[in-house]
């Protein structure tokens, strides 16, 4: 009874790890009637041959042992009964009664049903083994194989869809789905019946993973560094729980690296370009500025040659206007160029910055004499500690956006005023206000904005490199509130002015050239 007892809940822990489709019905039942069609030729040849309890107890539990050898605990025990059963009535005194006389054949009778539900046990632990290890091989090889497929795919040359089609190939699946978070768009291969696309999608959102084991279909969230970038949907997985995690671990890296080699790609581009850009832009100005010296030398020697008429001086001067123009914008142009390419190191000195401004003021009238700028400035201030060539580029270039992207002849206002420990450049035009969208980028390197891009020319590096300036003397250069909600204001501030008088009365000095 104890063996039976013991048999009974090995049974039922083998009937846990064991799926129906291992062991169908109509086996099981071909399992038994074999094992009992053996005992029962056994109990004959054994009783025809008089041999005696110990002969046929070891035949049964030969018997026993052969049958479990592909069989689960319900059927082995089935056939241990009977085995038990015919020993006892057949070979046992007294015969043909089920009644155990003798205790040591009572023990013979219990090792028999022990020793071969035990066998049988054993057995099927060791079929469940070898099945285990070789769904793990057949798990190692798909996965060798994603390996191979994923490592094969170009970083550059290969996309999402070419990806979902080597994952679905490499794992034998039904269908896959990438949900791509950057983008938010799903890319598919093979054919889903378990609405794969949304079911990934409803994953990614969730930041949940998900398995459904009718389906066998399973959803991971595809995380680097912590941080969720996709999901990936597979449907017709069989063996989810030891394949899903590490595919989309793969997936995952092949993303990761794919990325990486793209930014790597696009660095090594824009290095390339900005080295070319940089030696176009010093040979342009090098070629510009022979030129121009050669123009300006020839409209002073017509002017000095001889007496001129005054429609002729007129053109003189406006040669020579233009070509000394040309010069500075050249210069300018160059000076951005290294500038956005060198670290910033100004050489500091004491620094007027009201006459600093007031130069770069009258630089700008020069060129553009039609523009009026209204220059104001807070009485009692100090000398600061500035790069004056430095600084006459950054003012240069705020300047010139104000006249460039305001309407023409509108004003433009500087002011310069104490702030702390600091001084405010403040220049303001009535231009139309930046859009909220880009005023986080409009000081990015190479950035133009909606309203640059249709207003004028431009190379998208003179915020840039004002800034960089600012920022290399202690300061900082921001977009601020204009005046109400009407045109853009830039507040260049740089430390030092200690000592300026905060007063309301203000020195002004108004331009106003046509």
């Amino acid at each position: 009874m104890a063996a039976v007892s013991y048999g009974l809940e090995s049974l039922l822990e083998l009937q846990l790890e064991m799926s129906p489709e291992m062991l169908p019905l109509r086996r099981r039942i071909l399992v038994v009637l074999r094992g009992w069609t053996a005992i029962a030729l056994l109990t004959a040849i054994c009783y025809r041959f008089h041999a005696n309890e110990a002969t046929a107890g070891f035949a049964f539990l030969t018997a026993v042992l052969l049958n479990c050898l592909d069989s689960a605990m319900a059927e082995a025990t089935l056939v241990s009964v009977a085995a038990v059963l015919c020993l006892d009535y057949f070979f046992i005194e007294p015969r043909f009664t089920f009644v155990v006389a003798d205790p040591v054949d009572g023990a013979a009778l219990l090792a028999l049903a022990t020793a071969s539900l035990v066998t049988t046990r054993l057995a099927s632990r060791a079929r469940l083994e070898r099945r285990a290890a070789e769904r793990d091989r057949k798990n190692l090889e798909r996965l060798y194989a994603l390996a191979q497929r994923l490592l094969a795919l170009d970083p550059l040359e290969s996309d999402r869809n070419q990806l979902v089609a080597a994952v679905c190939t490499a794992l034998e699946l039904k269908a896959v789905c990438l949900f791509d978070g950057s983008s938010a768009r799903s890319h598919s291969a093979g054919t889903s019946k378990a609405g794969l696309d949304s079911r990934t999608r409803d994953a990614f959102i969730g930041g949940h993973d998900r398995d459904d084991a009718a389906d066998l279909l399973a959803v991971r969230c595809l995380r680097t560094g912590g941080r969720s970038q996709g999901a990936i949907g597979l449907e017709g997985l069989e063996d989810a729980g030891a394949m899903a995690g590490p595919a989309s671990a793969m997936i995952a890296a092949t993303l990761l690296r794919h990325q990486a080699a793209r930014n790597a790609a696009d660095a090594e581009a824009a290095a390339r370009t900005e080295t070319l850009r940089s030696a176009i832009l010093d040979a342009l100005a090098h070629e510009f500025k022979t030129p121009l010296a050669t123009i300006l030398t020839a409209a002073g020697g017509l002017r000095a040659a001889a007496p001129l008429a005054p429609d002729q001086e007129d053109l003189t001067e406006m040669v020579e206007t233009e070509a000394e123009r040309l010069s500075e914008l050249t210069s300018r142009l160059l000076s951005l160029a290294r500038l956005d390419q060198e670290e910033v190191r100004p050489r500091l000195e004491p620094i007027d910055i009201a006459a600093a401004v007031g130069e770069a003021v009258d630089r700008q009238l020069r060129q553009t004499p039609e523009r009026r700028i209204t220059v104001s400035a807070a009485r009692g201030l100090e000398e600061i500690p500035a790069d004056d060539g430095l600084l006459q580029l950054a003012l240069a270039q705020l300047l010139d956006n104000a006249c460039r992207y305001s309407p023409p002849g509108s004003p433009v206002d500087v002011r310069i005023e104490p702030a702390g420990d600091s001084v405010n450049v403040l220049v303001w035009n009535s231009g139309e206000p930046i859009e909220a969208a880009e005023r986080e980028h409009i000081f990015e390197r190479l950035y133009r904005g909606r309203r640059g891009r249709s207003a004028s020319a431009g190379t998208g590096l003179g915020l840039y490199v004002a800034r960089k300036i600012a920022l290399a003397h202690g300061g900082s250069l921001d977009l601020v509130a204009g005046r109400g909600e009407d045109g853009v204001s830039f507040r260049l501030a740089l430390p030092g002015g200690k000592g300026a008088e905060h007063s309301e009365q203000e020195q002004s000095e108004s331009a106003d050239r046509r």
